[in-house]
This record gives C-alpha cells, sequence and structure tokens, in this order.
C-alpha cells in the first residue's frame, strides 16, 4: 500500500529529526556568557566602570580563550586577551591593548567571572563591549554578550515626584479605608453596649416587686373596717 510507505519515511524523518534535535540541545545550552541584564550603562567622564562578564558550562572547560572588543561606528579592537587552563587556575592574560585596562575576575571556586574594569574614562570610550568565549572541550563553541557604554558629563537625576505623588495618594486612600473600618467597629461596638445597658434596665426593671415596699403606687394591705 503505498500510502502505508509514505507514512513510514515521514516518521523516519520525524524521528531522526527529533533525536538531532536532542544530540545537539545540550551543547547548545552549554557554554553561557552574560554581561548581565542591563544593555546599556552610563558612566561620568573620567570615572571608572566595570564591565561585567560571567560564563557559565555544564561540561566544564580546558584552555578556555576569552577575549574583550570594543566597537563604534568607526572602530573595533581587541581589548584584552586570555586563556583559563582549567577550572581551577586563573586566566593568563596574552593581551591587553590599553593599560587603562584589568581583569577583575577569577575563574576559580566556579565563580567563572572575566569581569574588567575601565578606568579613567574618555568620551571616545562610547561604544559596545562585547564579552567573548570559546571553549575547546566543547568542540571549540563560541558565545558572546553585548553591553554598550554611554559616557556622560553627568549622570541625569531622575525625577521621582510623579512616583512619589502616586505613593502618597495609594498610601492616603490605604489609611482612609482603615479609618473607616476601625469608625465602623467602634460604632458598632458602642451600638453593642448600648443595647445591653438598655436590656439590663428593662429586665431590673421588671423584677422589681413593690407591693410590699410602702413605695408610692404600691397597693396598700387592706385591713378589716372597725367595729363600734
Amino acid at each position: 500500500m503505498p500510502w502505508a510507505g509514505n507514512r513510514g519515511k515521514a516518521l523516519a524523518r520525524w524521528l531522526g529529526t527529533g533525536l538531532l534535535g536532542l544530540l545537539l540541545l545540550p551543547v547548545s545550552l552549554s557554554l553561557e556568557v552574560s554581561v548581565g541584564k542591563a544593555t546599556t550603562i552610563y558612566a561620568l567622564n573620567g570615572s571608572e566602570i566595570l564591565l561585567p562578564c560571567t560564563f557559565s558550562s555544564c561540561f566544564g572547560f580546558e584552555d578556555l580563550s576569552f577575549w574583550w572588543s570594543y566597537n563604534n561606528s568607526e572602530t573595533f579592537k581587541i581589548l584584552i586577551h586570555g586563556v583559563v587552563k582549567n577550572e581551577k587556575s586563573n586566566p593568563k592574560l596574552k593581551l591587553i591593548a590599553d593599560d587603562r585596562i584589568t581583569l577583575e575576575g577569577t575563574t576559580k571556586e566556579k565563580m567563572n567571572n572575566l569581569s574588567i574594569l575601565l578606568r579613567d574614562l574618555d568620551f571616545s570610550d562610547t561604544g559596545r563591549y562585547t564579552c567573548q568565549v570559546k571553549n575547546p572541550k566543547e568542540k571549540d563553541l563560541q558565545h558572546n554578550a553585548t553591553i554598550f557604554l554611554q559616557v556622560v558629563d553627568k549622570v541625569e537625576e531622575v525625577d521621582n515626584t510623579v512616583t512619589l505623588i502616586i505613593l502618597a495618594v495609594v498610601g492616603g486612600v490605604i489609611g482612609l479605608l482603615i479609618f473607616i473600618l476601625l469608625l465602623k467597629k467602634f460604632i458598632a461596638f458602642v451600638l453593642k453596649k448600648t443595647r445591653e445597658k438598655k436590656k439590663e434596665c428593662l429586665v431590673s426593671s421588671s423584677g422589681n416587686d413593690n407591693t410590699e415596699n410602702g413605695l408610692p403606687g404600691s397597693k396598700a394591705e387592706e385591713k378589716p373596717p372597725t367595729k363600734v
């Protein structure tokens, strides 16, 4: 039956694709490089800035190569290049293009930190900084991450006026609701006490028997008429 043969071929292709995906998935997810959550950072002219870079590998690493590169619309250059022998050793630097740059990270104790410190910033340092890692243990698999540095003459202060107004309004509303709830409970308490007091008065009034007390409104004891 022709349709059965076509169906079998389609199933074989599907299984082959699935198995290939399973084989490639660990490799694709093994080596990762990160420069943090911020894609853009700002720094003052003349100050210093730490450019973060960390990496992770599920399979470990040997003779791992790493480098930082800088580029803008006109220039591309390698800033720093080094090698890490294994997980028990620190990076060994092979190239530092600028004496303002120092490697601040360590790869011992599973830190896997390749961050660099850039000092005496200038406006010309504005641009993209890429941290790239290559691991021979994973068939020279490479991965990189990029962060954009903007050098400015002053850091803009964030105006939090609107935020403070919103917080004040929300706080006022919450405080008003709490006050209303407390007032409601107080009124309920007063009403309850008032009802209890009235009930006690009614019970006390109905329990008093003044017929023999000689009090006003009581019935006087009737005496038989005196015989003459």
